[in-house]
């Protein structure tokens, strides 16, 4: 019989298949005494699987690319954390084996960041994995992980960690649903870049029953257990249309009526770089440059290494613009040379601009090697501070900037909820805005972007996040300067219309999304787009602001 439950839907498509269960890891190793001369051996096992999970992850990465070798390598940093390698010494050292001892420090690091309410604190899914990997590799056992099949399949797990979402074979793995996790989720974010229907924050999910069919619409969140024959017609049928209309629009985005919104690509580094071009970017929104700097955690890149590696990039899009967002390191990000230790909260401390500030030299040569990589090209270079406050963190920016002998424009992301209310202040400083929803909806509602318990929260239809959204919109066209969106939330398709309505100036999302908001941006004109970002605002609730603008889109 047809049932249907609903998640939180992240990665467009739809998915039809028999349900496959991720494997379940061995999780606690068991509690059991070593005389004190083992002690020394033991500390050597966990150090050598502590480098070699740091060692697959990495290769993972390269195996990948793009965006999920900058979270896999992050992951990388978490697993050789030097306060938990002590930690885990210090319980060997008091006769916990080896993989009881990186088990037991694993939990204690997690319950303390949990309970300091940190930003790390939501990555439950990174860190869980980090832990399981080496205590499987200690204990002798295979790390469990995507099922083995020859068949295609839907698969269902509580969370997913980064290494197994980066790798998934699309042609075997048709859609996942997970019961944790929110619609900014490392897994929702690869699920995009993978081109994977998901769906996340399932209540229940790990209850499907093995080889159970059901449909995955990533679009609208919603699961079909065991669809009729009619309900599998219907979503194949909306599928095919959905695919016509993507294979017919092309060229830059724009509304019906030719209101130009421009759609640009988010990229992770140079690996990103092709798929942006064959979905027809218009440029780069965002440019995270974290890639470089998590090569090696203990020192800034050469100057040179930036360089060559910036100019890739700029390369890619002659006579069209990038905008790079300048070092953003802290929180879930640290970096040993830059970040400090021991703040009780990154997430509310020493972040993003913040770090910069405090290390000049490390602004100053990124800033510097922009501004070689970018002599000679015809390219139109804008660089954004990330985590920018008030005027006066943006005055130091274009300070800085200046100060660097950098020809392009500086601009500030909207991330903090004072950002967006003072906009207009800051837009006194630099010459554009861009809106970083994904911590917009963070700072705003207080609820941490991994945890799937909050996910309501970081739902980027929130009323309150559009009326910031339109606040900064507002601001940015009383001073005849611009204003994007580089957040998650410009790859849903109708919500970019609502934000085109909002008045903000261009959308940057993961290259998979730009055919799907090209496609319904130009089934629309910008009064309907006015119109549905009105209703969207006048709304109360997340679900009643997203049917209130599909209403209006939708002609009824």
């Amino acid at each position: 019989m047809e049932t249907t439950l609903r998640g939180v839907g992240v990665s467009h498509g739809v998915a039809i298949g028999e349900v496959r269960h991720m494997g379940t890891a061995v999780l606690e190793p068991p509690a059991k005494q070593i005389p004190a001369d083992e002690a020394e051996r033991e500390q050597g096992r966990a150090r050598q699987a502590v480098e070699a999970v740091a060692a697959d992850l990495i290769a993972r990465g390269n195996l990948a690319g793009g965006e999920a070798q900058a979270v896999l390598e992050a992951q990388a940093l978490m697993a050789q954390d030097p306060e938990l390698m002590a930690d885990v010494e210090r319980r060997i050292t008091v006769g916990s084996t080896a993989e009881r001892g990186v088990y037991d420090a694993f939990a204690a690091y997690r319950a303390l960041l949990a309970g300091a309410g940190e930003y790390l604190a939501g990555r439950v899914a990174d860190l869980d994995d980090v832990r399981n990997r080496i205590v499987a590799r200690l204990l002798g056992v295979p790390m469990p992980g995507v099922p083995d099949s020859d068949e295609p399949y839907v698969l269902i797990a509580r969370d997913l960690a980064p290494a197994d979402t980066a790798l998934l074979d699309p042609t075997l793995v048709l859609g996942f649903v997970t019961e944790e996790g929110g619609p900014t989720s490392h897994s929702a974010i690869l699920a995009r870049a993978l081109g994977v229907p998901a769906v996340v924050a399932l209540p229940g999910a790990g209850e499907l029953v093995e080889g159970t069919v059901i449909a995955v619409d990533g679009s609208t969140g919603e699961i079909f257990v065991e669809p009729s024959a009619e309900k599998r017609a219907e979503l194949e049928r909306a599928a095919a249309e959905r695919k016509a209309a993507l294979a017919a629009s092309s060229g830059p985005g724009a509304t019906s009526d030719g209101h130009k919104v421009p759609l640009l690509a988010n990229v992770g580094g140079p690996g990103d770089v092709a798929a942006a071009v064959e979905a027809g970017a218009e440029g780069v929104g965002l440019f995270r440059t974290e890639f470089l700097f998590l090569d090696d955690s203990k020192q800034a890149p050469a100057e040179a290494k930036q360089v060559e590696a910036y100019r890739k990039v700029l390369e890619a899009f002659p006579e069209g613009r990038v905008v790079v967002r300048v070092l953003d390191a802290g929180a879930d990000k640290p970096l040993d040379f830059l970040t400090p230790a021991d703040e009780p909260n990154p997430a509310l401390g020493v972040r993003g601009l913040r770090t910069l500030l405090d290390h000049p030299d490390v602004l100053r040569t990124q800033l510097t090697a922009l501004a070689k990589a970018a002599e000679g090209l015809p390219v139109y270079l804008e660089v954004m501070a990330p985590m920018v406050a008030d005027r006066i963190d943006a005055k130091a920016f274009a300070d800085a900037c200046r100060e660097a002998g950098l020809r392009a424009k500086f601009g500030a992301m909207v991330e903090i909820p004072s950002a967006a209310l003072r906009a207009r202040s800051i837009l006194q400083e630099v010459e554009f805005l861009s809106l970083g929803t994904n911590d917009l909806a963070q700072y705003t509602f207080a609820a941490d972007r991994q945890v799937g318990a909050v996910s309501r929260l970081q739902d980027p239809w929130q009323p309150a996040l559009l009326d910031l959204v339109a606040a900064s919109a507002e601001a940015a066209k009383a001073e005849s300067k611009s204003c994007g969106v580089c957040g998650e939330a410009a790859s849903d398709p109708e919500l970019a219309c609502v934000l085109t309505g909002l008045g903000v100036t261009s959308l940057s999302m993961g290259a998979a999304s730009i055919p799907y908001v090209r496609a319904t941006l130009a089934k629309h004109t910008l009064a309907q787009c006015e119109r549905a970002a009105a209703a969207a605002r006048a709304a109360d609730t997340a679900d009643d602001a997203r049917a209130a603008a599909r209403a209006v889109l939708s002609g009824e």
